[in-house]
C-alpha cells in the first residue's frame, strides 16, 4: 500500500485565528480557521484521501475498503481508529476544561474519553496556557471558585515558548492561551467538559453551554503530572526526539536537514505532519509535500525516506 496526503476538516470555533490558511496554506473558505483534523476518523469530521486511487474517500472509508492491517497489528486491541491530530490556531484563550477518562466517558458519554500531548509549533512572545492548579485544593474549593469566578486564581500558568511539548491525561484541567498554535495528538474523542469561558457568548449571541457538574466529577485537583524529558538522537541527516508515549499514541519530533530513513511495519501506520520546510517522501514513488501537509503511510509500506529540509511530526501507535 502507498502512502498518500489527507485533507483535513475544518473548524471555526469563535475563538480561532487565520494562520492555518494565511501560513499554513490550508484551502478553507471559513471566516476563522480554529482547527483542522490532519488525521481523523471522527464523525464530527473526517480527513479525505487526496490523490492516487483512493482520491476523495474519507479516512475511515480507505480502512474499510482495504481492511484493518492498514492500520498494523497494535491497533487490533482498539475498537475503533485510536487516534485524532489537530493544528490548533488560538487567536483568542481557549475555555478552561477537562477530559474525561475512558471509563467515565463511555458511561456518560457513550464514546471514549482524551489523553492529549500538545506541541508547541509557534506562538507570541509573552504567550502562556494553563496546565492543572498550583497546588492541591478540594472538591468544596473547586466547586466554589467556578461558582464565584475565581477558578483562574489557583490554576497554573505556563510561559511556552516554541517547541515546548505538554502530555494532557485525562482529568487535566487545561487552556490553550491566546497567540499559541499547537499540533495536538489525541486520543479519537471529541468529548470535552467547559469549566470556565471568560463570559464570551457564541455564534448564536447567547453564553457557550458549561458542563461544571461532569467537571466536578472527573477534574483531578493538584498539579499536573510532568512528562519526563527525553533525549535528541542523531542520525546521518536528521535528528529525533520522542515527545510522548502511551497506550494511544507515540509521537517523535523530525528535524531532517537532508535525509530520514524510516520505516512503516507491520505494527503500525505512520503519520507524517510537516510543521517546517519542504521535500519529498520517497516509498517507491515519490510523493512531494510542504509546511501543512499531512501524510499517511500505511502499516507494513516498508522503508521509506524523507528528503529535504524539513520538521515534522511522526506518530505511530
Amino acid at each position: 500500500m502507498k502512502p498518500f496526503k489527507l485533507k483535513p476538516a475544518f473548524k471555526d470555533y469563535i475563538w480561532g485565528g487565520t494562520k492555518l490558511r494565511d501560513d499554513f496554506g490550508k484551502d478553507c473558505d471559513l471566516d476563522k480557521v480554529a482547527e483542522s483534523w490532519e488525521l481523523s476518523c471522527h464523525k464530527d469530521g473526517n480527513s479525505v484521501v487526496v490523490g492516487g486511487e483512493f482520491d476523495g474517500l474519507t479516512l475511515a472509508e480507505y480502512i474499510e475498503k482495504n481492511g484493518r492491517q492498514v492500520l498494523g497489528t497494535n491497533c487490533d486491541k482498539f475498537e475503533n481508529f485510536p487516534i485524532l491530530i489537530k493544528l490548533i490556531d488560538a487567536k483568542d484563550n481557549l475555555s478552561v476544561q477537562v477530559h474525561p477518562s475512558n471509563e467515565y466517558a463511555l458511561r456518560v458519554e457513550g464514546e471514549y474519553g482524551k489523553t492529549e500531548m500538545w506541541y508547541i509549533v509557534d506562538c507570541d512572545e509573552g504567550a502562556s496556557l494553563l496546565y492543572g492548579f498550583k497546588n492541591e485544593i478540594s472538591k468544596e474549593e473547586f466547586a466554589q471558585r467556578i461558582a464565584d469566578n475565581t477558578l483562574l486564581e489557583v490554576t497554573n500558568s505556563v510561559p511556552v515558548r516554541k517547541g515546548d511539548v505538554f502530555f494532557i491525561e485525562a482529568g487535566t484541567l487545561h487552556a490553550i492561551g491566546k497567540g499559541i498554535l499547537i499540533a495536538e495528538i489525541q486520543q479519537n474523542s471529541n468529548t470535552t467538559y467547559r469549566i470556565y469561558d471568560y463570559g464570551r457568548v457564541g455564534n448564536d449571541g447567547k453564553p457557550r453551554e458549561l458542563h461544571v457538574e461532569k467537571a466536578k466529577d472527573v477534574t483531578v485537583l493538584g498539579p499536573a503530572k510532568q512528562y519526563p524529558e527525553t533525549e535528541t538522537e542523531s542520525f546521518n541527516g536528521y535528528s529525533k526526539k520522542l515527545m510522548s508515549s502511551c497506550d494511544y499514541f507515540t509521537t517523535y519530533v523530525l528535524d531532517v536537514e537532508s535525509k530520514a530513513e524510516l520505516k512503516a511495519d507491520d505494527k503500525s501506520f505512520n503519520s507524517i505532519l510537516v510543521l517546517e520546510g519542504e521535500g519529498k517522501l520517497v516509498c517507491d514513488k515519490e510523493l512531494s509535500f510542504k509546511k501543512g501537509d499531512s501524510i499517511f503511510v500505511p502499516a507494513n509500506a516498508g522503508d521509506y525516506t524523507i528528503e529535504g529540509n524539513c520538521k515534522a511530526i511522526l506518530t505511530k501507535v
